[in-house]
């Protein structure tokens, strides 16, 4: 894309620093284009700097603004260096996007998106009158007026650009800092998908609460299939128990008809011996004799008409 998508004003980042004071900057965005612009505001030291809003989107040939503050400092940095840096990142979205919409994906580098950086750099200023010295050659800072600490600052680094061995510590430098900044970066994209509402490490945490309950629930389905088993048993158990039960009581009943039937029998006996004791006539057994006489007579009567 060839022109421009954001304009911002100032190039850097200059705060009028002062121990255990708070100090801000404001920066301004405009957005030259006809289309909408959706900007994102890193740092390399998020716990030193807050940057309110540091998301954000502009309509076409709008202007808007975001405040950088850094926090009280109780040590002042070494020459009144500071190496911090900002990253405004800037891509174009869709008409109607609202700043819940920003998310970090949007400004990864893709083919088919435009994504544009503008890094800014941190420039510390001694305030005129500061009670804080720092001598230089046998003076003090507080001998410097404004300007003359903010053309100090110009000579310094264009003395830094010139010279091999600084060259080489800033290239080192700028080394450490891309770590540092994608460090940072990868804390600041986690922490802004926390605000946005994505929660990667929840929806894994869910993820394997889900697994355990699903165990659990399968380990309660096992559990029930047992319980029920156990129950059929225990109802057979007790159904065999009972037909035992049943069986020990018909049992004894038999075996009592049987002693009382046994009883019965010597009383019957006892009886007819007393009977045959007592009695006169003998009892006899079989047939009677006349009855086997007249059979006889018969016989041969019957013999007799048949051979003649």
């Amino acid at each position: 894309m060839s022109k421009q998508l954001l304009e911002i004003q100032p190039k850097e980042l200059k705060f009028i620093f002062e121990l255990k004071k708070r100090c801000s900057c404001s920066v301004q965005l405009t957005n030259n284009t006809c289309h909408y612009v959706a900007f994102k505001v890193k740092t390399t030291s998020p716990r030193k700097y807050s940057v309110q809003p540091n998301v954000g989107i502009l309509m076409p040939e709008s202007t808007t603004d975001f405040i950088v503050t850094m926090q009280a400092q109780q040590v002042a940095p070494v020459d009144m260096v500071c190496k911090d840096k900002f990253l405004i990142q800037s891509t174009i979205v869709p008409a109607g996007t609202s700043c819940e919409d920003i998310t970090s994906s949007m400004f990864v580098k893709e083919e088919s998106e435009y994504v544009e950086q503008h890094k800014l750099r941190v420039t510390l200023i001694t305030p005129p009158n500061s009670p804080e010295l720092f001598p230089i050659d046998g003076a003090s800072k507080n001998e410097l007026t404004h300007e003359g600490s903010i053309e100090r600052d110009q000579m310094l680094g264009r003395v830094e650009t010139l010279s091999p061995q600084t060259t080489v510590t800033k290239k080192v430098e700028e080394h450490k800092m891309v770590n540092e900044e994608l460090k940072q970066e990868k804390y600041k994209e986690l922490k802004t998908d926390q605000d946005v509402g994505l929660k990667p490490m929840k929806d894994e945490e869910g993820l394997q609460t889900d697994k355990i309950a699903d165990l659990k629930a399968g380990n309660n389905i096992e559990e029930l299939k047992l319980i029920k088993k156990f129950e059929e048993m225990k109802s057979k158990l007790d159904e065999l128990k009972s037909k035992l039960n049943e069986a020990e009581v018909t049992v004894s009943k038999l075996t009592e008809e049987r002693r009382l039937s046994n009883q019965e029998m010597k009383i019957l006996r006892e009886t007819l011996a007393d009977l045959s004791k007592r009695g006169g006539r003998s009892i006899h057994i079989g047939f009677p004799l006349l009855y086997v006489c007249t059979m006889a007579i018969i016989c041969i009567v019957i013999g007799y008409s048949l051979h003649s």
